[in-house]
């Protein structure tokens, strides 16, 4: 009998196997391989700042700032494992005098930016400060907040004029209240957007804050603080109707780093992300 007629005597589920061994192969079912998962929404985010972000003396495109603007619009706090259950967020009434502790983690950092999540407890405030050579975004995922920003008035406005040397025109860029669920609060530029800016906790909240590039005293992007003082109260150079329509001016002054303003870093619990 030839080999034909014998492999018919064999059972038809033994055939099946006996070929699979002489192919040196396995059984479909095994040969499958796990499908990739999709990349988080904290993955893609750190992909597109790792693009747009280009290192000191370079500011993202327009094109750039609408994408990053767009994808932090989108973020959750589950996306960098948050949730408005969690103990801290629980709003309760802060009775103890002076500035709460605010607490900083890091997610990522380089020499280009950095992606970091600030918690505000309660009637914590983030004092009036600068963000030099830097564009900074800013989403509240939890919570609530008051910000108030402002930007330097040009050297030559004639509403400039003060008596005091110490003090510097600014125009006031945002005054508002932000409650999450909500876009991107604020984008800062190196001149622009409210580069100064002061955050008020209303309720315990969460800041996911994307800096480009981060503060570094070594390249001369020290943190500095402010004082904001109404405009009138410095007796500045009478403006006309046109002049003054429309613009909201302060003074502001340098201040050492209030001594109230306490803040604590925390290891980064959430989500990974891969730089490869």
């Amino acid at each position: 009998m030839g080999a034909g007629a014998a492999g018919l005597d064999v059972p038809a589920k033994r055939r099946r196997v006996l070929a699979a061994k002489t192919r040196g192969g396995r059984p479909r079912q095994a040969r499958r391989r796990a499908q990739p998962q999709p990349p988080t929404a904290l993955q893609r985010l750190f992909r597109a700042c790792r693009a747009v972000f280009r290192g000191p003396g370079t500011v993202p495109a327009p094109h750039e700032v609408a994408l990053l603007r767009a994808m932090l619009d989108r973020m959750k706090p589950e996306d960098v494992g948050l949730s408005p259950g969690m103990t801290f967020f629980r709003t309760r009434d802060i009775a103890a005098p002076g500035n709460p502790t605010i607490t900083h983690t890091t997610i990522y950092e380089s020499d280009n930016f950095s992606m970091v999540i600030l918690y505000l407890p309660q009637n914590a405030v983030i004092p009036l400060h600068n963000h030099p050579g830097m564009t900074v975004f800013s989403k509240p995922l939890i919570g609530s907040m008051h910000i108030k920003s402002y930007d330097w008035a040009h050297p030559d406005d004639p509403a400039a004029s003060s008596p005091d040397d110490q003090l510097r025109l600014a125009e006031l860029v945002v005054d508002d209240l932000f409650t999450a669920p909500c876009d991107t609060s604020s984008v800062l530029y190196p001149t622009a957007g409210g580069n100064m800016h002061r955050f008020t906790a209303i309720a315990p909240c969460a800041i996911l804050d994307i800096l480009g590039p981060p503060y570094s005293i070594e390249e001369n992007r020290d943190c500095t603080y402010y004082s904001d003082v109404p405009y009138s109260s410095h007796h500045p150079m009478t403006l006309t109707s046109n002049e003054q329509e429309g613009r909201r001016l302060a003074w502001l002054k340098e201040v050492e780093m209030p001594s109230d303003l306490k803040m604590c870093t925390v290891r980064y619990g959430g989500p990974p992300i891969s730089d490869r």
